[in-house]
């Protein structure tokens, strides 16, 4: 019943900015999580940040931290992953998924994955 679409993706130059999106559907009024993770050619998928509702606590990775910033917003169901100051090891397929944020960390979970959307830093 989950449903997850992601779009925003696309090629950038180092140092350039984009903004990932993820229109999601069919969650209760309880207490969730959802992250984005990302995975490179030939690297394993790894987790980029996540945000917990209704509280808002967020995580991210350290290799993101300071220039990426989730939000969520509760009116329209849409997750955000504005991206800032990339790097072409942020090349990746982008994934958005419901997730959990347990004791520092975000792990996926649940099972529920949008299609991807693939981000391309390159000169």
């Amino acid at each position: 019943q989950v449903q997850l679409v992601e779009f925003g993706g696309g090629s950038v130059q180092p140092g350039g900015s984009l903004r990932l999106s993820c229109a999601a559907s069919g969650f209760g009024s309880d207490t969730w999580a959802l992250g984005w993770f990302r995975q490179a050619p030939g690297k394993k998928r790894e987790g980029a940040s996540c945000i917990q509702s209704p509280d808002g606590v967020t995580w991210y990775a350290d290799s993101v931290k300071d220039r990426f910033t989730i939000s969520l917003d509760k009116i329209n169901n849409t997750l955000y992953l504005q991206m800032e100051a990339l790097k072409p090891e942020d090349t990746a397929i982008y994934y958005c998924a419901t997730a959990v944020l347990w004791r520092g960390t975000c792990m996926a979970q649940y099972g529920n994955w949008g299609r991807g959307t693939q981000v391309t830093v390159s000169a």
